[in-house]
């Protein structure tokens, strides 16, 4: 579904990524492990097209680098930044809408207010305060929920329970779960180990710009030395 090979980005004269590859499958949750400074979020600002970058990024059949965002999500693949990016006078409910699009082939996504809504129930309760005025856990909701209203085949998903309660971390590894059953495939930044490894297909792990592990997360679990190394403070 996703083919990154030899992706190399950075910004100004400070070289980030050096070379990474890796793909994702269908319906599969990829971890991106890694020390902050390791280029897990340049990595996924680079295949949105946030970040120029040089290399290949390829969607099913389409070169990804050098398209615009906007292109790029019409294409099917979805973003929830690490800074959630809220419109914080706005409602809940016009935050949502704003995520509606066409999809490819101008096709209608199949996720609705309602669908959402039953999805997070808080968003519902609160359909009509403004964003700002929510919770983290809410406000991470929100975008997450932003983000499906555009029916993406796939979500590129940033540190999505930095900040949240241990209650609502696991929510969102649910969340993230009930995601994968609908087929939707994920690529998810995240520093909690115990998550990740517990509700990924697969795990990577990056450092200094390039993937040093590839492989089933209990592999990783199981490999003292590339924890130590690449993760462990």
């Amino acid at each position: 579904m996703l083919n990154v090979h030899a992706l190399h980005a950075g910004y100004g004269k400070s070289q980030v990524l050096r070379g990474v590859s890796f793909d994702v499958r269908p319906g599969e949750i990829v971890a991106l492990l890694g020390r902050n400074g390791s280029g897990r979020s340049t990595t996924a600002k680079a295949i949105m097209g946030l970040l120029a970058a040089q290399g290949s990024a390829r969607w099913k059949d389409t070169q990804l680098l050098g398209r615009q965002p906007f292109e790029i999500a019409r294409l099917g693949l979805g973003y929830v930044p690490e800074t959630r990016d809220i419109f914080p006078r706005l409602t809940v409910q016009q935050n949502l809408l704003l995520g509606q699009k066409p999809g490819a082939a101008g096709r209608a996504s199949r996720w609705q207010l309602q669908d959402i809504y039953t999805l997070f129930a808080p968003l519902a309760a609160r359909a009509h305060a403004p964003g700002g005025a929510l919770s983290g856990g809410e406000q991470q909701m929100l975008t997450l929920g932003r983000t499906l209203m555009g029916g993406p085949e796939m979500i590129l998903i940033d540190e999505p329970t930095e900040g949240l309660a241990p209650q609502m971390v696991e929510q969102v590894g649910r969340f993230l779960l009930t995601l994968k059953a609908q087929g939707v495939a994920i690529l998810l930044i995240e520093q909690k180990l115990t998550l990740a490894l517990r509700i990924s297909d697969r795990a990577l792990v990056m450092g200094r710009g390039q993937v040093v592990f590839n492989g089933p997360p209990q592999t990783l679990a199981a490999n003292a030395s590339v924890r130590q190394e690449w993760l462990e403070v």
